[in-house]
């Protein structure tokens, strides 16, 4: 999703549409896509954790807890304390950006890949075939809260898209941290939502693009400033303002 100019996040919607399902390529293009070969992914990503407690944990299942769709997620109060803790700076440059240096989407085991366990767990009554892949089941977008029958409709968004994360300190991460990155299953970086809506984002921050249902907010900057507080990246000013703003919208 490689972005010549940071723009407001509205809907391109000629160019997005007939863009491939995929960050790779123009900038505004979506967060999903399946690589031509599977990828086996470390059994320690290496990532750094966040020190702040977590106020839920997925389920045995692999479900989000109680009230959230997403992992991993923290309550509000912690999530501004993540947000006090980021390091604002500029926007790095996209030089030497590429979404193949973003290993992904890695292989999970009984043939399915990161994609299809993303799919499996934000679904219901999901039903795969011989090869892992969805062939039926139902979803809710939390983007833009539209219900789906279809996974061919859906997308697995990164909640911090590649590109930004590249901008944001990723560019100087090695092979093992990106594909850790791109393939999180533990922190609330991955989620499925309409493709349309996954296109409209692009990589695009929250200050340029907001998820169209508003009762999103609350959990879109959680899991946002807790994956930039994990991975140690920056943010830039009007990012932090907007992420603020999302995490006002949270009940107490």
């Amino acid at each position: 999703m490689e972005r010549q100019t940071r723009v407001p996040g509205v809907v391109l919607a000629a160019s997005l549409l007939l863009a491939v399902a995929g960050c790779a390529g123009g900038g505004g293009a979506g967060d999903d896509g399946r690589p031509t070969a599977r990828a086996s992914i470390p059994a320690s990503p290496s990532a750094p954790q966040s020190a702040s407690p977590s106020a839920s944990a997925p389920g045995d299942d692999g479900k989000p807890a109680a009230g959230d769709v997403l992992p991993g997620m923290v309550s509000a109060a912690v999530a501004r304390t993540q947000l006090a803790a980021l390091k604002v700076a500029e926007p790095g440059t996209m030089a030497g950006y590429s979404r193949a240096k973003f290993t992904h989407w890695a292989e999970q085991g009984d043939k399915c890949d990161t994609r299809e366990v993303v799919l499996k767990r934000d679904g219901t009554d999901v039903t795969r075939d011989s090869e892992c892949r969805a062939v039926s089941g139902k979803w809710t977008s939390l983007y833009d809260g539209v219900a789906v029958g279809e996974a061919s409709k859906m997308d697995i968004d990164h909640m911090v898209p590649l590109a930004e994360g590249w901008r944001s300190g990723a560019a100087g991460w090695d092979a093992a941290k990106r594909k850790a990155f791109a393939n999180d299953l533990t922190n609330p970086q991955l989620l499925a939502v309409t493709a349309s809506s996954n296109r409209s984002k692009g990589d695009q921050s929250p200050d340029l693009w907001q998820p169209p249902a508003k009762s999103s907010w609350c959990q879109y900057g959680r899991a946002w400033t807790t994956v930039k507080s994990t991975y140690g990246l920056t943010v830039t000013e009007p990012e932090k303002k907007m992420l603020g703003t999302m995490l006002d919208t949270c009940t107490p």
